[in-house]
């Protein structure tokens, strides 16, 4: 299964979380809101919201957009590089998820929020995203063809405890393969990326390959 809308409107990731007995650290819903509130004041934007999605905002936004595109980032790369106890994983056996990790380039999805929706929608990003501080908003330039918009992207946090840091594309492989919780498995949550990607274009090599040797995996198993 995946998050929906109401998952978040009524705060069942945060109670997965707060239940889960790892005593993470959760932020607090004014903490959200004044992070949402230094977000937007720390860049001059139109009154609608650009945001870039490079995982499962592409294949389950559950927000509401006026216009999406295809675009591409540079100085950042989607990677498997956050580790997930909860929802993706156990305590036991920690699934792994998407973020945007330093160097090279990204090609995604770069929603428009309306101005009108924009309290609203980025208070549902932020319980998504934002929960319990593994990424960091920031602004980043996206490029479509002859134009650039400025937009959020949730950038992985490196200090953060779940970090995964630098693992090796077998042991990758081993933990997607393997891994599942509340929220299903994180081979699924792959399968599910690349065929996101998939429908709007983008063809993302390293996380097909990633995919062949997970479903090899499971069928030798």
């Amino acid at each position: 299964m995946s998050l929906t809308r109401a998952d978040l409107e009524s705060s069942r990731l945060h109670n997965m979380i707060s239940q889960s007995g790892l005593g993470m650290q959760l932020l607090s819903e004014s903490q959200l809101q004044e992070s949402i509130r230094l977000t937007l004041n720390s860049h001059k934007s139109s009154s609608d919201v650009w945001l870039f999605a490079y995982g499962s905002l592409i294949w389950n936004p559950i927000f509401k957009y006026t216009e999406r595109r295809v675009g591409t980032i540079y100085g950042w790369h989607r990677r498997f590089c956050l580790r997930a106890p909860v929802g993706r994983g156990t305590p036991e056996n920690p699934g792994l998820v998407l973020g945007l990790d330093c160097g090279g380039s990204c090609r995604g999805v770069v929603y428009r929020i309306a101005e009108k929706d924009v309290r609203s929608e980025l208070s549902l990003l932020w319980r998504r995203e934002m929960v319990i501080g593994s990424y960091i908003p920031k602004w980043v330039k996206v490029v479509d063809g002859t134009d650039e918009v400025m937009a959020i992207a949730f950038i992985i946090n490196r200090h953060h405890p779940d970090y995964a840091g630098k693992i090796t594309f077998e042991k990758t492989v081993n933990i997607i393969a393997t891994a599942a919780g509340e929220l299903g498995s994180s081979a699924e949550y792959l399968i599910q990326t690349v065929e996101g990607l998939k429908t709007v274009g983008i063809e993302d090599k390293q996380l097909l390959q990633l995919r062949s040797s997970v479903l090899e995996q499971q069928q030798s198993n």
